[in-house]
């Protein structure tokens, strides 16, 4: 999937807990994207990250002064992003990169790193400059804040794993996908949680094929 010089953050969904402070639209958005992600045909799914985008925007305007529909809304136009491909992308993640950067002067550690694991996911996945605002050293350092924040949780594990495979770094992959793997379920996150193992899964097999192969 990954190729540095295209954007491809369709992955992209970061470790969120539900809390009580969550506005209920902001909920509904995050249930919607899983659906899209892992429920809806592959050929639907960039028209259908659209829309929620839409609605995204309108919650973030609906909620000022609130980091949580920032990230949201900055997660469904990566996976819109993602969805396109190309070039076209990229003004749809850096518009992304926006939102995130407001919420963190809002509330740095919101949806426990989800702030983090995203512009981490970012920076790697989007190209260098002069096409895109790319940095690998800048992806390690977001990354590492979020698992600093959510230490188990599976989604900065995972991201951390896929950065460290395009670093090369096999064996340090190996051993944050088994982290993943390990994580406890979500609260509410059931759809989410099950799109993402199969995702992690996945890719610790390849790992795994890429550590015995360099060994």
């Amino acid at each position: 999937m990954h190729t540095k010089h295209l954007i491809f953050a369709a992955g992209m969904a970061f470790s969120v807990t539900v809390f009580a402070s969550i506005p209920l639209e902001v909920e509904e958005l995050q249930h919607e994207w899983a659906r899209i992600k892992y429920q809806t045909p592959e050929h639907k799914r960039a028209d259908a990250f659209e829309a929620l985008a839409h609605k995204a925007e309108e919650v973030s305007a609906q909620n000022v002064g609130k980091a949580e529909p920032l990230v949201w809304e900055a997660i469904i136009l990566s996976s819109e992003a993602g969805e396109e491909g190309g070039l076209g992308a990229l003004s749809l993640v850096k518009k992304a990169k926006g939102l995130l950067e407001q919420a963190e002067k809002i509330k740095p550690d919101a949806l426990h790193g989800s702030i983090y694991t995203s512009l981490g996911s970012l920076y790697y996945q989007v190209p260098g400059w002069p096409v895109g605002f790319g940095n690998d050293d800048k992806a390690r350092e977001y990354l590492l804040k979020a698992l600093k924040i959510n230490p188990s949780g599976i989604d900065p594990n995972y991201f951390y794993g896929d950065f460290l495979m395009d670093q090369k770094d096999y064996k340090g992959a190996v051993k944050a996908f088994e982290k993943a793997l390990a994580a406890p379920p979500r609260p509410n996150r059931q759809v989410a949680d099950a799109g993402r193992r199969h995702e992690v899964e996945a890719a610790l097999i390849k790992a795994r094929e890429k550590l015995k192969h360099d060994s």
